[in-house]
């Protein structure tokens, strides 16, 4: 089917970080209460025709900083060519390089991200990181580039004056659209995050990106958010004023 519109109304909720009063989270209570699943190998048919097997890790991830890129590195040290298909490539030519504008990010061959292992190899189809985190019992994302892991979730930062002179850090956590991959995110061949093909999971994403959402704001606000989101997906009062009469 095709993605629908996003120009529908979303339903946000504002809180104060629990753990620290400098900072207001705004949350998309419509985006994490939808259905959202991540279907590599169960019918995604990549962001490009030309590489429908690699999913979304076609060209590569950038790297958010340095700490990024030396967490993954320290994990690239522990692959083995049991783990990792282009073990022998990255060992010998890298499995870095940069881009036109020389930010750092991982190494694309032959159509997809170097840590990109095929249907065929007897190590696992799909994320060589991913899988390797998996086999030793740790969590994915500590695993993987920051951008890997976080999408399609999109955690974005503003300063916010208050008015009276003093300012608060404002936190969206919502929904990694198109738009989000700049121009480019119009050239996609296929995206999930609005497509109803992808809308099909058991859970709400707030439930099964539970870990993901922990790591963008700590385990107080989440559990802040779960509240609202479980409100919300109930129909509920969901965040009424309290100024208003009790109801």
């Amino acid at each position: 089917m095709p993605e629908v519109d996003l120009g529908f109304p979303r339903t946000h909720v504002e809180f104060t970080n629990p753990t620290d009063e400098a900072e207001v989270f705004r949350c998309d209570l419509t985006w994490l209460t939808s259905r959202w699943t991540c279907i590599f190998g169960q019918g995604c048919p990549g962001i490009y025709e030309s590489s429908p097997d690699a999913g979304c890790c076609t060209l590569g991830a950038h790297f958010a900083d340095d700490a990024d890129h030396q967490r993954v590195a320290a994990v690239v040290e522990r692959l083995t060519p049991d783990d990792w298909e282009r073990h022998d490539d990255g060992r010998a030519d890298g499995w870095t390089e940069t881009d036109d504008e020389g930010d750092l990010k991982t190494r694309a061959l032959d159509g997809a991200c170097i840590f990109h292992n095929s249907r065929g190899f007897a190590g696992g189809y799909g994320c060589a990181l991913h899988g390797h985190a998996l086999r030793m019992g740790t969590k994915p994302h500590a695993a993987k580039p920051d951008v890997c892991w976080q999408l399609p979730l999109r955690r974005q930062f503003r300063d916010v004056d208050r008015g009276d002179g003093s300012t608060y850090t404002e936190t969206t956590i919502g929904e990694y659209t198109r738009a989000g991959w700049g121009p480019g995110g119009a050239d996609l061949d296929w995206y999930c995050s609005s497509n109803t093909e992808a809308h099909v999971g058991s859970e709400p994403v707030y439930v099964s990106n539970r870990d993901e959402l922990v790591e963008l704001m700590g385990e107080a606000a989440y559990q802040m958010l779960a509240q609202f989101c479980a409100e919300f997906d109930r129909g509920g009062p969901h965040t009424p004023h309290l100024a208003d009469p009790a109801r």
